[in-house]
């Protein structure tokens, strides 16, 4: 057993998993990986089910009844691994989006650095965006400045995806307060550990868009990432977060 689990949210991976999987796999720095599926119609589940018998000991799922948000995927992931004991927990996307030679620089940072949050950051020394439109890099980098405006964290990707979390931060976290469940679950995260005065590094990565299957993106997910924003720090201000 590792020290460190990866979670994998997944609906609808299944151009995707096998290789993501295999990759975080041949790493020197052994990881452990739980995939959370949300009843993927393409049968992502069938496919890690099948590698398991291959990893049996390295790979974990955990199916859920439907599609239910990003956050919960995630927070059911923590639950799970800290359940299990893990050290250091990451958050990584399926798509290849996150390299995962980049695991091994964010665990790095939180073992050796002593962060007790490491950020793949998109944005710490420029713009390391590949293959995005101008106006999704212009919307996710403004995102950031919105943040950093309206809470006071100084995070320049504050809506960053690939983290690593120390077993410390998800245990002093009220799991049960989490209440975002798109790319705003990002945001609560960071500011519910920067609120409790967390070490936070952000660690330079490239970031590629996808190039099989489609982005979970949508309108309503920005709009609960604008407003949730303001709601998160109107809670901090009264103490109620």
């Amino acid at each position: 057993m590792s020290d460190s689990i990866v979670i994998i949210p997944t609906y609808n991976e299944i151009e995707n998993i096998e290789a993501i999987i295999r990759a975080i796999f041949s790493l020197q720095k052994p990881f452990d990986i739980l995939v959370v599926d949300d009843n993927s119609p393409d049968k992502t589940a069938e496919k890690v089910e099948a590698l398991k018998n291959e990893f049996p000991n390295q790979l974990f799922l955990e199916n859920r009844t439907k599609k239910s948000g990003l956050g919960t995927a995630y927070v059911h992931g923590f639950r799970w691994a800290l359940l299990n004991k893990y050290d250091y927990v990451f958050e990584m996307d399926a798509d290849f989006s996150h390299n995962p030679d980049d695991l091994e620089k964010l665990y790095y940072s939180c073992h050796y650095d002593k962060a007790d949050i490491a950020i793949g950051s998109r944005y710490i020394t420029g713009v390391n965006v590949v293959n995005w439109p101008l106006s999704r890099v212009l919307l996710s980098y403004f995102a950031s400045v919105y943040v950093r405006l309206i809470t006071g964290m100084k995070i320049q990707d504050a809506t960053a995806g690939f983290m690593c979390y120390k077993k410390e931060v998800l245990h002093a976290i009220n799991l049960d307060k989490i209440k975002f469940i798109g790319y705003a679950f990002q945001i609560e995260m960071k500011y519910r550990a920067f609120s409790k005065s967390f070490k936070i590094i952000e660690v330079p990565i490239i970031f590629t868009d996808r190039a099989k299957g489609q982005s979970k993106m949508s309108g309503s997910i920005i709009k609960e990432a604008v407003f949730g924003v303001i709601s998160l720090r109107i809670k901090n201000l009264f103490n109620r977060l």
